[in-house]
């Protein structure tokens, strides 16, 4: 394999951001770990606890996470238009991260809480484009690209902090919890101020490459890198939200099917941090390839053996390879629209939350159609469509 990675460029240490390049780190975990982890993916414990205490239904859920779904498009379609003033973007969404967490503990109804997820999906979009473009381009500039890990860790921890909370404390019920992750956000969200610093807003790009020329604002030859990245998006989406409500069909204790969640939470922030060492040796394309072929076989384990072993091998599987793909995808991303990244990271990320939006969909209009579960097929197409993605990866040249 090509030792050559693909690359973002960097400048000299010099020119780093005033933020010292370990307060980055710790300024964009802890905002991902708020936004991703809490405001976008609490829902996931959560949804299995709801549906015991009969809050919702299963198709109110489904409801609940296709708006979310849908809200996390619209805030990556209109991200990189705010994306110039990351910080205030960043900080301004983790505040609305915590009101629209705390609101779905203190509103009550169906239509209060598709406000609510739509909403908290909106905010998690501009809070990953904002970071993305501003805590990768200073670690760049500081000659620490491989940093980019510890940032990303912040997806997984927050999961795993998340759900977390919905174990230990389940007997408070799903109510109290939301109200708790809410006020949880909130020290979060002075300690990213404190560390983000004001004066640390990026450097322009030096002037050495033209833009390249694009349609739909995507440069030329990055298609490709947009369709593999929203079809990470459908391949990903049925696990990662419904492992807990499989989990829940075995045992009913919630202290036992929340577990699912934190682990798939631990593997994503522990896969983050040892990604940053691949990434230095191995090509992006290598690991993206790898990342969807490892997921693909996590996505097919619940089909051929629903037990607590397939849903925590599924847990690890999914858990420990979608943030690493989204590190990857996300790098090669800046590294190909260097000059200005946010409209590709953008088109990205909403092809990814596309992606998304098509997985339950596709389930629902299968399970339609046979009068059956749309569930399994589908898993079965995302474990199709990733595989095939993975082998268009892997021999693409950088």
């Amino acid at each position: 394999m090509d030792s050559t990675a693909t690359r973002a460029p960097s400048l000299p240490a010099a020119e780093a951001a005033a933020t010292p390049l370990w307060l980055v780190c710790l300024a964009g975990a802890l905002a991902l770990a708020v936004a991703m982890g809490i405001g976008r993916f609490a829902f996931t414990p959560l949804l299995p606890l709801m549906q015991r205490e009969a809050f919702i239904g299963s198709a109110e859920g489904a409801w609940l996470a296709a708006v979310n779904y849908l809200g996390y498009l619209v805030g990556a379609l209109t991200a990189s238009r705010l994306a110039r003033h990351p910080r205030r973007l960043v900080l301004g969404s983790l505040v609305g991260t915590a009101l629209v967490t705390a609101g779905a503990g203190v509103l009550h109804g169906f239509p209060a809480w598709l406000l609510l997820r739509g909403a908290a999906g909106v905010l998690s979009a501009w809070v990953m484009v904002g970071v993305s473009a501003w805590a990768i381009a200073a670690l760049a500039r500081g000659g620490r690209p491989e940093w980019g890990g510890w940032v990303y860790a912040g997806v997984g921890l927050g999961i795993m902090g998340a759900g977390g909370l919905g174990v230990t404390r389940a007997g408070d019920g799903a109510a109290a919890l939301w109200l708790e992750l809410g006020l949880l956000a909130v020290p979060a969200l002075v300690a990213v101020a404190w560390a983000w610093k004001r004066d640390a807003a990026p450097a322009a790009a030096p002037a050495a490459a033209a833009p390249q020329p694009a349609l739909g604002g995507v440069p030329r030859g990055n298609r490709g890198l947009v369709i593999a990245y929203g079809t990470f998006g459908f391949g990903y989406i049925l696990p990662a939200t419904y492992l807990p409500a499989m989990a829940r069909t075995l045992v009913d204790d919630p202290r036992l099917f929340g577990l699912a969640w934190p682990a798939f939470g631990l593997a994503a922030a522990v896969s983050t941090l040892v990604a940053g060492r691949l990434l230095k040796r191995f090509r992006l394309f290598d690991v993206w390839a790898f990342c969807h072929g490892l997921m693909a076989l996590g996505v097919l384990l619940p089909l051929f053996s629903l037990s607590g072993w397939s849903i925590g091998a599924a847990a690890l599987a999914v858990g420990g390879t979608f943030m690493v793909a989204t590190m990857a995808g996300l790098q090669l991303a800046r590294a190909r629209a260097a000059h200005h990244p946010a409209p590709l990271l953008s088109r990205m990320v909403a092809a990814f939350a596309t992606g998304q939006i098509a997985g339950p969909l596709v389930a629902l209009g299968v399970a339609r159609l046979t009068g059956g579960n749309g569930t399994e097929p589908t898993l079965a197409l995302a474990a199709l469509l990733l595989v095939g993605t993975a082998i268009w990866l892997a021999r693409q040249e950088d």
